[in-house]
């Protein structure tokens, strides 16, 4: 399959210590690929390499045959779990997922009728047609996660790239957005940071295991043994059945 991001030795640091250590990663059209991790181990900065927010300090970085920021228009994000408070935050459903228009739309004038189909179709795949009028300070959880999902989708991504999307939510939820996801893999590539590699393995085709450096695996070649070494510690392997 045809290679959408390619990353090769690529060394970034904050400061004088690296976060990233000669990291080279190359992910494939429609892969749905799994990045786990201990905190701090350079997960989210990998993440704002690959959107452009951040260049490395050696190595290359190409995403859709172009520079990461020149691709960025081309890319849905979803952010980890948002801590602003969203009570005093005067915005609905439907507004924040217009949000994902901006740059792709008219700069005069506001968001256009095919701005506004486009948001409406991505609120009926992710299922909150229902609450487009609802301000996001009275959404649950879950129901926050699906209006950002719908934003990253109203940009027409042709790579999805979510970081920790089911943080602070049950597990129900995170199945269905999983099994969400599941179903734009088809015609989409999907990148997912989490911390939860035994859920994840039933999902991703790939596991990218990063802790300053990476390395990936089938999801069938993960075991008690791959995930001590990659957190330093003994850690218990959780079966979740789906």
């Amino acid at each position: 399959m045809k290679a959408l991001i390619e990353i090769e030795n690529v060394t970034f640091s904050y400061t004088r210590e690296p976060v990233l250590r000669n990291v080279s990663l190359s992910v494939s059209a429609e892969e749905f690929l799994g990045i786990v991790g201990p905190n701090a181990g350079g997960k989210s900065t990998l993440i704002k390499l690959i959107l452009g927010l951040l260049e490395p300090d050696t190595g290359t970085i190409r995403v859709l045959g172009k520079s990461p920021a020149g691709a960025r228009s081309r890319i849905g994000y979803v952010p980890q779990y948002p801590t602003f408070s969203r009570r005093d935050f005067p915005i609905n459903v439907l507004d924040t997922v217009l949000m994902g228009r901006l740059g792709l739309t008219s700069p005069i004038g506001g968001y256009s009728k095919n701005d506004r189909n486009i948001a409406t179709g991505a609120m009926q795949a992710v299922e909150i047609l229902d609450i487009a009028g609802r301000p996001i300070g009275s959404l649950s959880g879950g129901q926050l996660q699906r209006v950002l999902i719908a934003r990253a989708l109203a940009c027409k991504p042709e790579i999805l790239i979510l970081d920790e999307p089911t943080a602070n939510i049950d597990m129900r939820v995170e199945e269905d957005i999983f099994g969400l996801l599941e179903q734009y893999n088809d015609h989409m590539t999907i990148i997912v940071v989490s911390h939860d590699i035994g859920f994840i393995s039933g999902y991703v085709d790939r596991v990218a295991c990063l802790n300053q450096m990476l390395v990936c695996h089938k999801t069938d070649e993960i075991s008690g043994k791959t995930i001590e070494e990659l957190y330093g510690a003994p850690v218990r392997m959780i079966h979740h059945a789906h």
